[in-house]
């Protein structure tokens, strides 16, 4: 499992509208791609939950990295490169996924919130303990699904949480769900 994300921080008057627009007109294109556990087309407008920027920054979770290395070297990621400008894409290893209670549930809210890993401490146990935040994170009123990940070249851990409601009961930076493309939500790895 391996997580993904870019962020497109867009001018404070900025029309998120046209997101919204680009979004109901191409969120499909993902609905059956292959190697994709999840995709969510997230949004954040400046002022709204706290943010203090306008930014579009989907966040995928996924099965193969053959799926994720199409999608980002012949497939949809060029249709971003070529209106925004090629991002820079962080990426990190899946540590685990649980689903939440809610998990049927349209996804309206998504948190992310990352972390620096401690640089003293057993590296097993930091991430013992980010495995059972992440079934916490699941096991919470409203929660749809929970995820965390790694970045060991940076050493950040990334959790993230979608929401059938509009508050969350976590903390981090809060995100509008657009839409969500998961052809392989039910394969994706529970814990890695």
């Amino acid at each position: 499992m391996h997580a993904m994300q870019y962020e497109l921080t867009l001018p404070t008057d900025y029309d998120m509208k046209i997101i919204r627009r680009r979004v109901a007109r191409k969120g499909h294109l993902l609905d059956e791609w292959q190697g994709l556990g999840f995709k969510t087309y997230l949004m954040r407008e400046r002022g709204v939950h706290g943010s203090p920027v306008n930014q579009y920054a989907p966040f995928y979770l996924w099965n193969t990295v053959a799926g994720m290395n199409s999608f980002l070297w012949g497939g949809p990621f060029q249709g971003i490169a070529d209106d925004f400008g090629r991002p820079s894409v962080r990426q990190w290893t899946g540590l685990a996924y649980e689903e939440g209670g809610a998990a049927h549930s349209s996804a309206r809210t998504a948190v992310r919130r990352r972390q620096r890993v401690p640089a003293d401490g057993l590296l097993s146990e930091i991430m013992a303990e980010a495995v059972r935040e992440t079934g916490r994170l699941a096991g919470k009123d409203g929660a749809m699904l929970a995820a965390a990940a790694v970045d060991t070249g940076h050493w950040e851990l990334v959790h993230f949480s979608l929401w059938e409601h509009d508050t969350p009961e976590t903390e981090g930076d809060v995100f509008e769900v657009l839409h969500m493309s998961a052809p392989g939500r039910d394969r994706l790895a529970r814990s890695c």
